[in-house]
């Protein structure tokens, strides 16, 4: 039971914090979050230290100045329970706001029914977390069309640029690649605090929270997967290389690793949702700066690190993402939104007479099954076009085609 005091103490010094906070960089999803939250909670979920917390500063000074902010991870309130918010619910009255910002408050038991009650009250609810799996599972019970789900990740590399007032190109790129996209590394160029950070997720999010006893065997796996970035993995050829003696528990692994976003499996294209499931899945780290921190490679494939950048890339976008993979070989991304398919793209880190037909063919296969008449092949700094089959082929450099500067900071 924590005491009413305990609570007020904390928003007090949260809100010191927030208030004497520098100014930031505002981040590319801020114009995107909806203004009016009256019917329902607005949850932004994202890997731990990506930034959030800042995100709902800029919201507080930007639109909703007459709230109250919470992070439940303050360790004033570890023992919070569900009886608790009653306590909670005196403060808010007596602040008499009108928004209701709350950080990681999925780690209390039911604290979606007490998110129902604000909302039926008329409150504008905000919720951050870094657990996708979690959050999204009470949302479909208590909160079902109730919520507004947004994502946010890492630094883009049109913000890498923006906050350190770099220049698009080949240079700025290849330091992008090198230490990634977390605010706090970008500032501090400190990779100690990603060191710090996987650490911290695979103990305290994964294997504390799911009671994991062979955390060994996660952190092996974890770090196979971190070294293999841009390949395909399935679980049952995971088994004897790791002495992991299920694939049930590979399988429940990857889906702890995905929750806590540091890792994505993309899966191969097909109408068949069983066909999805059993082929191998490509495997995509959440930042460069991870794999930079956390691999065992000692020479990074370029080209699988361009393919991870790309990937993140129409990540943030919202997009649908598969590979495709047919007779004539593979064509690294097929782009859907709302299931309909958008794009085809290949990833060559160079383009040289030796890989060039096998690329173009694997590309050319997916316009043809797709109907499409466009495709593009993103390299490091190569850019060119031709026309195959009356199909027209742009060639660019990730850098630039992955520069979005149609947003500015106000």
């Amino acid at each position: 039971m924590i005491q009413q005091e305990t609570i007020r103490q904390v928003i007090e010094t949260q809100k010191g914090k927030l208030r004497t906070a520098p100014n930031s960089l505002k981040r590319e999803l801020l114009p995107a979050l909806p203004n009016n939250l009256n019917s329902h909670a607005l949850i932004i979920s994202g890997i731990r230290r990506c930034g959030k917390s800042t995100l709902l500063l800029q919201m507080l000074k930007q639109k909703h100045r007459n709230s109250l902010y919470l992070n439940f991870e303050d360790p004033r309130l570890f023992g919070f329970e569900l009886a608790d918010f009653q306590l909670l619910d005196a403060i808010i009255l007596k602040m008499n706001v009108e928004n209701l910002f709350f950080d990681e408050i999925q780690i209390i038991n039911g604290w979606e029914r007490y998110i129902r009650q604000k909302l039926d009250k008329g409150y504008r609810v905000v919720i951050t977390g870094s657990n996708a799996s979690m959050l999204s599972r009470e949302l479909g019970t208590k909160l079902t069309g109730r919520h507004i789900s947004k994502e946010l990740f890492p630094f883009s590399y049109t913000e890498f640029l923006l906050f350190n007032k770099f220049k698009a190109g080949a240079g700025s790129w290849q330091k992008y690649s090198e230490i990634g996209g977390f605010p706090e590394v970008v500032k501090t160029d400190n990779s100690d605090i990603l060191a710090a950070l996987f650490s911290d997720i695979l103990n305290r999010d994964i294997a504390v929270r799911h009671g994991i006893r062979d955390v060994l065997s996660l952190k092996q796996l974890s770090s196979y997967l971190v070294s293999n970035a841009g390949s395909l993995v399935s679980a049952r050829k995971l088994l004897q290389p790791l002495g992991i003696h299920s694939s049930t528990t590979i399988l429940e692994y990857f889906s702890f690793l995905e929750d806590c976003y540091l890792i994505n499996f993309m899966p191969k294209f097909s109408y068949s949702s069983k066909a999805q499931a059993i082929n191998p899945k490509k495997i995509f780290v959440i930042d460069p700066g991870i794999l930079s921190v956390a691999s065992q490679s000692f020479s990074p494939n370029k080209g699988h690190l361009l393919e991870n950048l790309v990937y993140w890339h129409f990540r943030r976008q919202g997009k649908e993402l598969f590979y495709f993979q047919e007779k004539q070989g593979e064509c690294d991304f097929v782009v859907f939104k709302n299931g309909k398919f958008e794009l085809a793209v290949q990833v060559c880190y160079e383009l040289s007479q030796e890989n060039s037909t096998r690329e173009k063919n694997g590309l050319n296969e997916a316009l043809n099954f797709f109907g499409s008449d466009k495709g593009i092949i993103l390299t490091f700094n190569q850019k060119d076009a031709y026309i195959r089959n009356g199909k027209k082929i742009e060639i660019k450099p990730a850098w630039e085609f992955m520069n979005l500067t149609r947003w500015r900071t106000s």
